[in-house]
């Protein structure tokens, strides 16, 4: 069975045998096209996870400012959590600040829509642009009025 059959029929099997060609210095034997493609899709799972975070974290942020008859213990932990994560995801992939201003914004985008579906209000009770910088959301003194 070639190596691109095997990934195709037997993806762990086809990563264990990759790793130990790579392990044995037989880079010839590599399957270097699904290779690449995975280990590009690992980046990009990376920056997926600080946008899905940051847009948690926005969400809610914006919940928490126009919807302060709902506010309560369980927004305030999701903001922490997401705070918390956020610092250690980049501190662990420190390549993804290149890239914050235009997640960040991104981010904003989705999390404005997403405040709108799960609170009810119209998506023009939150403002387009976001009105804090990424240093003000993760502050942990910072809670929106």
């Amino acid at each position: 069975m070639s190596a691109a059959t095997k990934y195709e029929t037997d993806f762990y099997g086809w990563a264990m045998e990759q790793a130990n060609l790579l392990k044995h210095g037989q880079v010839s034997a590599l399957d270097l096209e699904n290779l690449i493609e995975e280990i590009e899709g690992m980046g990009k799972s990376q920056a997926n996870q600080l946008h899905n975070r940051l847009e948690l974290l926005l969400m809610h942020l914006l919940k928490w400012q126009y919807q302060p008859n709902f506010q309560g213990s369980s927004w305030q932990r999701t903001i922490n959590e997401q705070r918390r994560r956020i610092a250690k995801h980049i501190g662990k992939n420190p390549s993804l600040k290149a890239k914050l201003d235009e997640t960040y914004l991104d981010a904003y985008d989705d999390a404005r829509n997403s405040a709108a579906l799960e609170t009810g209000l119209d998506l023009a009770t939150f403002p387009e642009l976001c009105q804090w910088s990424f240093e003000q959301a993760m502050n942990p003194e910072f809670m929106p009025d």
